[in-house]
C-alpha cells in the first residue's frame, strides 16, 4: 500500500527549511516541522493552507507515482490510500474506494485521533469536499460507520469482489 499520509509527513521534515523560510521559526522544532501548530495555522487561514499545499502537493503526487509505478514495474498489485484524492485533482487512477463516515462520526473520530476540539476538528473536514458528495463520486464504497468487526467484515467483502472482478478479467 502506498500511503499518502505518511509520504506527506516525510516531504514536510524534508523540507523543513521551506517550511521555516515560508512560515517562520515558530513553525519548526529542531529539524521537524511542528506540525501541530503548522495545522492551527493553515486550518485557519484558508490562503496558508493553499501555500502549504502549493509546496507539499506537488513533491507528495511525484513521490505517490514512482513507488506506483515502481510496483506495477514488478507486476504488483497496490492501494494508494489519498484522504484528499477528490480535493486535489491530478491523479489519474482508474478506481476509487473510499471508506465512508457520516460526518457527525468522522468530527468526532478526528476530535479523538487528533486531540482537537470540535470547532478545529469541523476547519479540518470543512477543507475538504463533503463525505456524502466523495461518496457519490468513488467506484467502490466500504462502510465504517460502526465497529471494527464491521469494518473487517466490509474489507472482506470488498477483497473477495475484488479478487472474482479480476479473475474474470483474466480469462
Amino acid at each position: 500500500m502506498i500511503d499518502a499520509d505518511v509520504i506527506s509527513h516525510k516531504i514536510l521534515d524534508e523540507n523543513v527549511l521551506t517550511i521555516e523560510q515560508t512560515f517562520g521559526k515558530e513553525f519548526v522544532c529542531g529539524s521537524k516541522v511542528d506540525r501541530k501548530k503548522l495545522g492551527a495555522l493553515v486550518f485557519g487561514d484558508k490562503s496558508q493552507l493553499k501555500l502549504l499545499e502549493d509546496i507539499l502537493h506537488p513533491l507528495i503526487r511525484d513521490k505517490i507515482y514512482k513507488e506506483a509505478l515502481n510496483l506495477e514495474i514488478k507486476g504488483l498489485p497496490y492501494f494508494v490510500d489519498i484522504p484528499l484524492f477528490f480535493e486535489k485533482q491530478g491523479y489519474d487512477f482508474n478506481n476509487v474506494l473510499l471508506v465512508y463516515a457520516p460526518k457527525d462520526t468522522l468530527i468526532a473520530r478526528v476530535m479523538s485521533r487528533d486531540k482537537l476540539s470540535k470547532k478545529e476538528a469541523l476547519q479540518r473536514l470543512e477543507c475538504q469536499l463533503d463525505i456524502e458528495l466523495k461518496k457519490q463520486k468513488a467506484s467502490f464504497v466500504i462502510s465504517n460507520d460502526k465497529d471494527l468487526k464491521h469494518l473487517n467484515l466490509e474489507v472482506y467483502n470488498f477483497i473477495r469482489e475484488l479478487k472474482e472482478r479480476y479473475a474474470t478479467l483474466k480469462i
